[in-house]
This record gives C-alpha cells, structure tokens and sequence, in this order.
C-alpha cells in the first residue's frame, strides 16, 4: 500500500500569530507541525504496517515548512515532497487543496497512490475544509473526521463520534482519510529515528512541476492557485483589543436592576 499523509507548517499555538499587509500569515522560528497532523502521519503509519506499504509526507509552504515534512520522517515515513513556490503564496483552501492534489497524482506517477490521509484540521487556519475539498480535486470518496480506522483487504472502514452516537462508514480504496485527535496516540520518535530520518530523500517541486497555473486571463479559465486565484481574500486585520475592566455590583437589594440597567445600556438585550 502506498500512503501519502499531509501535513502543514504552522504558528505554535502559544506565540502570537499576526497578518502582513498582504493578508498573509506571518511565520516565525517557533512554527511547528501542526499537532492534528501528528495524528495523521501516526494513522498513515500504523496502516502502513498493518498490511505493509509506505508512507510519503506532502507538505506545501514556504523554505522552513520542510520542517513538517522532517518530523514525519522522524516519526517513519519514508520520503517527503515540499511544494515550494512564492506565487502559492495565499492560496485559498480551494487552492491548497489544487496543488496538494496535483502533488499526489505526481507522487502516484512512480507508483499509484492507495491512500491519501490528513488531520481533521490545522490550527492557524481551523477551516476543517481541507479534506473535502481535497477529495473534491482528486475525485476520490472520503472517509472524514475518523475516531477509529480499520482496513480489511481494500476496505476501508471508520468510526465517527457524532453528538451521543457513532457512525460507522466504510469505502474501497483508494480515498482521501481524515483523522481527529481521538483516533490514536502519535509515536515520539526516538534518537536513532531522528538520525535515520536525515538519509531519507525530500523531493522540491514548484507549481511549474505540478503544471499548475498562479496567473491567467479570464479567456483560459484564470488563475488556480495563490491570491490571484482565492475566492476569499483578507480586507483588513488588526489586533485585537485589550480587554476592559469590568464592572463589580455590590448587591444592597437592587443588583437585579443595576444587572438590567447594564444589559440595556450596553445593548445586550
């Protein structure tokens, strides 16, 4: 079985997260992979040695989102793809999911692709829409938000905690495969891992290998991926405020109508 897991550079949830005057989100020496992504990379893996096969790591971003693609191969992976191209640069989840695809169907060109497996979401972002519209590009079924993952021959099947019931849903490779944070234990790679995984080969590919197009007239169909391409852009951004003091009510018989008085005053009701 031939596995690709994707995975995403992004902004430690602990740092402060800004945009650039182009809407863009700034990235720092303290991104990480993304920690849903580990649950991702830990499913492909453990699939991969249940029936035997291989997982490749795909990522898309800027120079240091290799990174995300290094710890995979950390945690077992056998090879990466970084998708790097300064004219990807604001891409949509629409977009995203455009030059993820035609990284896999290029991966799937030296051997076919069984399996394609994501994180329910990424952090910075927290569309959850990747998946789906990964699925969406590749034309492939998908198997999304996943507690629990099983595989019987090409079957596929999943369960899915929904409110007070459990869904389960099953469907022939190959697909796209989403997991939550519930549907397993990401391994910690160890010191003999962390060297291995500097052996391991990364391939760099732009959207020139991936015949993707960043510009275009509307006469050929217009651009399909980076700003140009985006149906949603950034307007504006600022900081948000500090928050202000609030009011203390000292009970003396009327704190229900000073409580009143503040929801109409402050126009809450």
């Amino acid at each position: 079985m031939r596995i690709v897991v994707c995975v995403k550079h992004v902004p430690d949830l602990q740092a402060e997260r800004s945009l650039d005057a182009a809407g863009h989100l700034v990235r720092g020496d303290d991104d990480v992979l993304n920690e849903l992504d580990e649950n991702a990379v830990e499913a492909a893996l453990a699939l991969a040695e249940a029936v035997g096969g291989e997982v490749v790591a795909l990522t898309m971003g800027p120079d240091d989102a290799v990174d995300a693609v290094r710890r995979a191969l950390q945690m077992g992976a056998a090879s990466g793809v970084h998708v790097v191209d300064e004219r990807a640069a604001g891409s949509d989840v629409v977009g995203t999911a455009r030059v993820l695809a035609a990284a896999v169907r290029k991966v799937g060109e030296e051997a076919p692709v069984d399996l394609v497996v994501t994180g329910m979401a990424s952090m910075d972002g927290l569309t959850a829409m990747l998946p789906s519209a990964l699925a969406a590009s590749l034309e492939l079924p998908q198997l999304t938000l996943a507690g629990r993952v099983a595989i019987d021959g090409r079957t596929v099947t999943v369960t899915r905690t929904i409110g007070d019931a459990d869904e389960v849903l099953a469907a022939e490779l190959p697909l796209v495969l989403s997991v939550t944070d519930q549907a397993n234990e990401p391994r910690y790679p160890n010191f003999k891992a962390i060297m291995a995984a500097k052996k391991r080969p990364v391939a760099i590919w732009d959207l020139d290998d991936l015949s993707l197009a960043s510009t275009g007239a509307e006469a050929d169909g217009g651009p399909e991926v980076g700003t140009a391409g985006a149906g949603a852009v950034v307007v504006s951004a600022a900081p948000r405020p500090p928050r202000e003091a609030g009011r203390v009510i000292t009970d003396s018989g009327d704190a229900g109508t000073q409580l009143a008085a503040y929801l109409v005053e402050n126009k809450l009701v």
